[in-house]
């Protein structure tokens, strides 16, 4: 069982920087993949970038590429996002998830544990 806590969301203004941070409980976070998640009033959940086991491998949306950064670091149980140049279009709850490595990791269902959430507001 892992139990995942998001922070760092907030308001931001358009090109604007944030930093979401997700603390994860238990012993075992080493052994998940982890992702994040977002979703947008009136959208379905989406896909925005995951981290293998070791940290080595990452993989984006193509909406987020080159602006967003996910890392981890096992010995703080923690993974990060690091978003940059904001758009309005980011705007969203976005949720940490951590899953095993098995298939794509940009299937919301490969993920066996979620976070409830933080809220990130971007004004234009």
């Amino acid at each position: 069982q892992v139990q995942l806590v998001e922070s760092g969301g907030g308001l931001v203004q358009a090109g604007g920087s944030l930093r979401l941070s997700c603390a994860a409980s238990g012993r075992t976070f080493s052994t998940y993949r982890m992702g994040w998640f977002r979703r947008a009033p009136g959208k379905e959940r989406e896909f925005v970038a995951a981290i293998s086991r070791s940290g080595d491998s990452t993989y984006y949306a193509d909406s987020v590429k080159g602006r967003f950064t996910i890392s981890r670091d096992n010995a703080k149980n923690t993974v990060w996002l690091q978003m940059n140049s904001l758009k309005p279009e980011d705007a969203a709850v976005y949720y940490c998830a951590a899953g095993p490595p098995i298939g794509t990791s940009m299937m919301a269902s490969n993920y066996a544990y979620w976070g409830q959430g933080t809220q990130v507001t971007v004004s234009s």
